[in-house]
């Protein structure tokens, strides 16, 4: 599945700068891509099909394209990612965006507060009766002995 998170306005601009170049049948062959009726992108008063630019300027972000089956199905809301990034983006919304569905849930009641156990202080190091230096692990003064 394709992520667009890295997809930013320069990608999706030289998408539209490929799709001028190549015109707009060779541009949706090249990719795999059929017209997609309703999703429109428009950009300096042209229209754009907004589905095959979205999968180029994902091409222009990662070096993949993002596949025709991956853009379909409602997998990907195109209209809301090409908006987001500041273009004018017409329909889509229903071909897009997944059917949201309505569900109760039940209200949980508030957790009781997590009371933190105070930490139990360090025991004193055990000191040699004779000098008073820190005993080591053996019980056994280094000094005096």
């Amino acid at each position: 599945m394709a992520t667009f998170s890295s997809v930013t306005p320069q990608h999706v601009l030289a998408a539209i700068a490929e799709h001028d170049d190549r015109g707009a049948q060779a541009f949706l062959g090249v990719y795999g891509f059929t017209p997609t009726p309703g999703v429109t992108l428009t950009h300096d008063g042209q229209t754009y099909d907004a589905t095959a630019i979205l999968a180029v300027a994902h091409r222009y972000a990662t070096g993949r394209a993002a596949l025709p089956e991956e853009m379909s199905g409602g997998k990907v809301a195109v209209s809301t990612l090409l908006t987001k990034r500041g273009f004018e983006v017409s329909g889509g919304r229903a071909a897009t965006a997944p059917a949201r569905r309505t569900t109760t849930r039940a209200t949980k009641a508030p957790a009781a507060p997590r009371v933190r156990k105070a930490a139990e202080p360090e025991a004193p190091p055990a000191l040699c009766p004779t000098c008073y230096m820190a005993l080591p692990a053996t019980g056994i003064c280094d000094t005096c002995s």
